[in-house]
């Protein structure tokens, strides 16, 4: 089982796009999944996130901690049997065997920074069997990266995870699943990764329960504002590797 993510958020310059692709799609990835407990391996274009994404929360707080991304561009993820996978060799020790190439291609991003999580918890949706190929996300994701306002609170944000908002996916059609995770190293240590089959269901069916948030009285409400996102969170992405087939 999949019980480890490692994230990369990062953006790339116009210039220097095409080739980078290419070479993280055909060389890179499949590198990675050659390592023994790599388990599947994803990329996904952020920014799509329809006319109705936004905040739903005014004056939610982001972090601003220096290399952080701004929230464009992409988003990898990898799959191990657990967040120790992606520390034996960890992301330093691989960097200092990188060929030329690799750190020619690597130079090209920006705004870049990763965080290696250990799954807390699951939930599979109505629409699980499209989850694919394989084990892979599905073609639709968000996924947020982010702190507690304080650590009284983080109870609080684990029922409501644990009472409200993970049991609405597993019952939301359109839904693959959902998971929260804990940073093993990384900014922030919280995280939640939601799957959908389309950009449309994820704005019909979920930005309706997101939207519970402007009732003053609701329990969403207390507690989107206690989460400290990073400037890329929550990231909305479609699934560029593996390709999504129609249907």
């Amino acid at each position: 089982m999949d019980r480890g993510i490692w994230a990369l958020w990062y953006e790339v310059p116009e210039a220097g796009k095409s080739e980078y692709l290419e070479w993280f799609h055909r060389v890179h990835i499949p590198e990675k999944l050659s390592r023994p407990g790599y388990l599947w391996a994803a990329h996904y274009e952020l920014g799509h996130g329809g006319n109705r994404f936004k905040k739903v929360v005014d004056g939610l707080h982001h972090a601003h901690e220096v290399g952080l991304g701004r929230g464009g561009g992409y988003l990898a993820l990898f799959g191990g049997l657990t967040a120790h996978t992606f520390l034996d060799p960890s992301p330093a020790q691989l960097a200092q065997r990188q060929g030329p190439e690799t750190r020619r291609m690597i130079g090209l991003r920006q705004q870049a920074y990763s965080c290696l999580f250990a799954e807390e918890a699951r939930v599979n949706g109505p629409d699980v069997a499209r989850r694919g190929p394989g084990i892979t996300p599905g073609p639709v994701i968000q996924m947020g990266n982010f702190n507690a306002a304080s650590y009284e609170i983080e109870a609080e944000i684990g029922a409501w995870y644990a009472q409200h908002r993970l049991p609405f996916m597993a019952g939301m059609p359109g839904c693959i699943g959902a998971r929260k995770l804990l940073a093993t190293a990384g900014w922030g240590k919280h995280s939640i990764l939601y799957e959908f089959v389309s950009l449309e269901q994820r704005e019909d069916r979920f930005i309706a329960h997101e939207e519970q948030a402007h009732d003053s009285k609701s329990w969403t409400a207390r507690i989107l504002p206690q989460l400290r996102h990073a400037p890329c969170s929550p990231a909305v992405g479609r699934r560029i590797w593996p390709a999504v087939q129609d249907g």
